[in-house]
Parts: structure tokens; C-alpha cells; sequence
């Protein structure tokens, strides 16, 4: 397979690619629209749910050559893309990847297929525009963990806001126009200071380009540093979202639709911690190993690692409950990135994908039981394990993963941020260490009172089992879930000489005089 992707050149076209056929996706389903005299009700539409899903199975199939074609041993660019885009400013359509970025990509691919798959029956007005929107986020997302180039990287990162924008404030829940006008003024606002970051840069490098590696070489020290890295840590910090920047993302992720809140909690918030390694820190170590600002990123992460848990321990509201757990699993990746070695980022890296893995099944069995029985209050529900053995089997399993029970997905990850944060801030990785236990408290009590407590409500006696469709989305889930849990070498591998170069290449440019000079 291997040699078969070599000899296509696959590396030259796959990554320009993939932005394009979720575009070419949504402007065909635009299309036939135009030629459908229907309202674009599910019922009378039922082809734009299946273009979007073959747009974005084709999306997934062709993203898994990366897979094969990806040299674990180079930590440079790989598929490397460059045309010429904004000449007078030096910007070009600059694309690559790195042992980072690829698991970001495939984790995309895998989990948007899955989205469609959670919509089929659940959005029923506006179909072709929903589906649309779905697809022009794709492109967004991926361009986000593509972008060599800062200013693509800022557009693409502005793309993405806007779909899923709409996606909440038109299909959303009964608070959906404050939830969707929350999260976007809380991204913009860290999102214009990032630009104005960027255009420092940009000005400080003699206008010429804004290409990440000559951009990387561009000296900017003492208070400049500090407060350009301060512009990039808000844009990032709201995104992932840290404590106390997290107040929008109950919100959303509760009146999102089910798909939105997959792709939020799956996709979404890694560009947040994805920000922080691929931007923040290589493009300011000074800052980074100035020990206020070091010792300060690390203690909020781990305020909100206990805080999350705790407050997820005395949710009403499933979905809300799943929702706060995010902001404590996003603390443990913050914790293994700012502890800066090699087993702690990739700990941070393996922590991104599993979170995505696991707390996007979450949201979906959320969504699967909410179709049903029209609510997320916990204390609705009870015993429905007797009647719902399936989807009883699935969310314990989902739930055990997330937890970080050894043998599930969970597991590795926490595991190297700990280990990787104890060798240089053992405090810091003791405390965190308790939130495990928390976490074991607010699943396992949910469990209980979903699934094993008295069937005592008429209305949860007759609720029928999980369909061919909603098994298929969680045995796909399942089988990565139990992958990465019994498994991990073949991931780990891939993303160790990136963790080792990013480790690396960070405290040696921190280490120099104007702690900026240096490149990949």
C-alpha cells in the first residue's frame, strides 16, 4: 500500500485535496437544491444527507493514505503544497504536515462521517443548508491543522467559526441564539488579537512573509514577547477552552445539535491545545520558560482539571455533565504540553485523540437517548439498561474509556502526562492525578442512575434498543476505542520524533540569547 501511495505521488495532491472535496460536496448539494422544488425537509430531501455522507466517506478513505505514506522518522514537513496566493503580502497557499497535524487530520476525517451519520434522523428542517455548513467546517478544521502559512492559518481558523455558528443558532436548542452568540464574540475576540500577533510578525520580518518557518526566525524578545504570546494564548485558551475562559462551551455544547456537540468536543477544541504547539510555544520559548508565565499556564490547567471534574460531579443535565468533563480532560493535554517532555506531549497529543474518541461517543449516545425520550435530566431516566441492554453496554464502555480505565483509549494518554509532568513539576502532576478519581465519581454515579437504578418511569418502559445506524457509529468508535487502549504502539510511533523534535527545538531556542533564533 505503501509503495503503491509513493509511486501516485500522493504526497504532491493529498493535502490541497482535502480541503477541496468537502467543498466540491457542498456546492453539488447546493445544486441539486436548485433544481428541487421541495421546502428541504429531510422527508422530501433525503439526497442531501447522503451526498454529504459520500462526500466525507471519499474525505475519510483518501485522508487514510496519510497514514501509510507518513515517514515516522522525518520530523520535518511532509505532503508539502505551496502556490502562490497573496503575492504583494508574501502570503502563499502553504500547506504540510508533521507527526502533530496527522493524527488531528485523520481524527477529523473519522469523526465528520460519524456527524452526518448522528444527523440522519434528527435534523429535519434546512436539510441542505445544515449539510452544507457541515462540509465548509471540514475544510475549515483541516486547513487549520494544515496551515504553514500564518495568514491561511488565521483565515482558516476564521472559516471554521462561522459554520459552526450557525449550526448551533439555527438548529440548536430553545437558548441556541445566546449559546451561538456567546461562543462566536468569545472566539472572535481572542481571534482578532491573534491577527494582530500575526501582523507583528509579520511587520517585525520586514514584510516579507508570512511563512511559519521564516516567521519562526523572526527576533522578538523581552516585554514584546510576552505580551505577543499573552495575543496567542487568549485566541488559544478560549478555543481549548481553559479555566476561566471555558463559560461559553456549557453553553454550546447543551443547545448544539447532536453533531455539533461532536464536533465541538471531537474536533474543535484541539485547535485550541493544537494552537499551543504548533504557534505559542515555538514562536515565544522566552516567554514559555519564563517561570510566572510557565508556572502560571500550568496551575490554571490544573484548576480546571479539578474544578471540570467537580463540577461535572453535580450536573442535572447529562449533556452539560459530559460538557464540563472536557474542560478537565483539556487540562490534562495544557498540563503535558507546558510540563515540556517528550512523554508529556505526547501524553497531550494521545490525551487530544483519545478526549475526541470518547467524549464525541458520548455526545452521541446523548443525542441517541435524547431522540427518544426528549430529555438530558439524569433524574428522567432509570434502569433502562432492562430495556436498553445495547446502548447500557455501549455507554459503559464509553464511560470506562473516559474515565482512563487501563485497556480503553483513555488510559495511555493520561498516563504519559502524568508520568511526563511528574519529572518536572511533581506537584503539579499529584493534584492533577486526583481528578482521575473525580472523574471515576460524576460517570460512574451517572451510570447508576441512568442505567442500573429502578425502571420506575412509564414513559422509559417501551424505549427501543439502538438501530443499524446508531451501532455502526459506535462500533466504530468502540473498535478505536479498544485500538488505542490495547494497541497504541503504531500511534505512538508516529508522533514520537515530532514530540521529540518540538521538546527539543523549543528549549533550545529558549535557551539562546534572544531566545528567537533557530529554526525547524
Amino acid at each position: 500500500m505503501r509503495d503503491f501511495l509513493i509511486s501516485m505521488d500522493y504526497s504532491s495532491w493529498v493535502l490541497p485535496a482535502l480541503l477541496l472535496i468537502p467543498l466540491i460536496g457542498a456546492a453539488v448539494l447546493l445544486l441539486v437544491g436548485l433544481f428541487r422544488d421541495d421546502d428541504g425537509t429531510l422527508d422530501r430531501d433525503p439526497s442531501a444527507r447522503s451526498i454529504a455522507f459520500w462526500t466525507l466517506l471519499i474525505e475519510f478513505v483518501v485522508s487514510a493514505g496519510l497514514w501509510w505514506s507518513f515517514d515516522a522518522a522525518e520530523p520535518g514537513w511532509q505532503a508539502r503544497f505551496s502556490s502562490t496566493w497573496i503575492i504583494p503580502w508574501g502570503a502563499r497557499f502553504s500547506l504540510g504536515i508533521d507527526g502533530i497535524s496527522l493524527f488531528m487530520i485523520l481524527l477529523t476525517t473519522l469523526i465528520m462521517p460519524l456527524a452526518v451519520l448522528g444527523s440522519w434522523t434528527s435534523v429535519r428542517t434546512k436539510v441542505r443548508s445544515y449539510y452544507a455548513l457541515l462540509l465548509v467546517l471540514t475544510t475549515g478544521m483541516l486547513g487549520v491543522f494544515m496551515a504553514l502559512d500564518l495568514l491561511l492559518f488565521y483565515v482558516m481558523w476564521e472559516v471554521m467559526l462561522v459554520p459552526m455558528y450557525f449550526i448551533i443558532g439555527v438548529w440548536g436548542g430553545e437558548r441556541r441564539i445566546y449559546a451561538s452568540v456567546k461562543f462566536f464574540i468569545y472566539t472572535m475576540i481572542g481571534s482578532l488579537l491573534m491577527l494582530v500577533g500575526i501582523l507583528y510578525l509579520w511587520n517585525a520580518g520586514g514584510q516579507v512573509s508570512f511563512d511559519y518557518d521564516t516567521i519562526l526566525n523572526v527576533p522578538v524578545t523581552g516585554r514584546a514577547a510576552l505580551f505577543l504570546f499573552g495575543a496567542f494564548f487568549l485566541a488559544f485558551a478560549v478555543k481549548v477552552p481553559m479555566f476561566p475562559f471555558h463559560t461559553w462551551l456549557p453553553d454550546a455544547h447543551v443547545e448544539a445539535p447532536t453533531a455539533g456537540s461532536v464536533i465541538l468536543a471531537g474536533i474543535m477544541l484541539k485547535m485550541g491545545t493544537y494552537g499551543f504547539l504548533r504557534f505559542a510555544l515555538p514562536l515565544f520559548p522566552g516567554a514559555i520558560v519564563t517561570p510566572w508565565v510557565r508556572d502560571g499556564v500550568l496551575a490554571l490547567s490544573v484548576i480546571g482539571i479539578v474544578y471540570g471534574a467537580l463540577v461535572a460531579m453535580v450536573q442535572p443535565d447529562f449533556k452539560k455533565l459530559v460538557a464540563y468533563s472536557s474542560v478537565s480532560h483539556l487540562g490534562f493535554v495544557m498540563l503535558g504540553i507546558f510540563a515540556l517532555t517528550v512523554n508529556s506531549v505526547q501524553g497531550a497529543l494521545m490525551v487530544m485523540i483519545n478526549h475526541g474518541i470518547s467524549t464525541g461517543a458520548l455526545f452521541f449516545l446523548v443525542g441517541m437517548i435524547y431522540e427518544r425520550r426528549h430529555s438530558r435530566l439524569i433524574a428522567d431516566y432509570g434502569g433502562i439498561a432492562k430495556v436498553m441492554p445495547m446502548f447500557a453496554a455501549l455507554l459503559t464502555l464509553v464511560a470506562l474509556s473516559s474515565i482512563g480505565l487501563p485497556g480503553t483509549n483513555g488510559f495511555i494518554g493520561e498516563f504519559l502526562v502524568l508520568i511526563g509532568a511528574f519529572e518536572t513539576h511533581p506537584v503539579f502532576a499529584t493534584v492533577s492525578a486526583t481528578a482521575v478519581i473525580f472523574a471515576a465519581v460524576y460517570l460512574l454515579w451517572s451510570l447508576q442512575r441512568i442505567l442500573f437504578n429502578s425502571l420506575d418511569k412509564p414513559a422509559n418502559e417501551h424505549l427501543k434498543d439502538l438501530n443499524w445506524r446508531e451501532v455502526t457509529i459506535m462500533g466504530t468508535l468502540t473498535v478505536v476505542i479498544l485500538w488505542l487502549g490495547l494497541y497504541p504502539a503504531p500511534v505512538l510511533r508516529r508522533m514520537q520524533t515530532s514530540a521529540e523534535h518540538f521538546v527539543h527545538s523549543v528549549e533550545t531556542r529558549a535557551a539562546l540569547p534572544n531566545a528567537r533564533l533557530g529554526g525547524r
